[in-house]
């Protein structure tokens, strides 16, 4: 019997550890490389004394990173026009920002199909914040945010 994760659940995991990895990048001031370094050795498919955490597809993870990195600008000038005028990304939640940041380095690299991107950085959202509040925002924000990035798409 094969326990290894499939491909998806190994994809959802890497989206989640993006996002909390970019959140740390942000809050504690770290490279894009300390963080991912940290995460391949230590919290991917670690254990602790309250089980283990999942395995993720670690090219995912460090092309989100990568990407957010070299694409931040773009990334959150699409967010702010995504945004009310009276909240731009600055003034967002961490974590939502981290979460519009990994989704948008995959919109902006055009690898995953936009609505793939925004089904799963909802189920993200879902995860940090389970009252279902943000994760609505989430929806609309990266709707109107993948129809910038990705016009053809839609």
């Amino acid at each position: 019997m094969n326990t290894r994760p499939d491909k998806r659940a190994r994809s959802g995991a890497a989206r989640i550890y993006a996002v909390q990895a970019l959140f740390q990048m942000e809050a504690a001031d770290q490279s894009s490389d300390r963080v991912l370094k940290e995460f391949l050795n230590w919290r991917i498919a670690a254990d602790y004394a309250e089980g283990t955490t999942p395995e993720a597809d670690e090219d995912l993870l460090a092309a989100i990173l990568g990407d957010a990195v070299n694409w931040q600008a773009r990334i959150d000038q699409m967010t702010d026009r995504a945004l009310v005028a009276k909240w731009p990304i600055g003034r967002i939640d961490p974590v939502l920002r981290a979460v519009f940041r990994a989704a948008g380095a995959e919109l902006v690299a055009k690898r995953t199909p936009p609505k793939v991107v925004i089904s799963e950085y909802v189920g993200v959202a879902d995860a940090f914040f389970p009252d279902g509040k943000e994760a609505r925002f989430v929806n609309a924000v990266l709707d109107h945010m993948a129809r910038e990035a990705r016009p053809e798409a839609f």
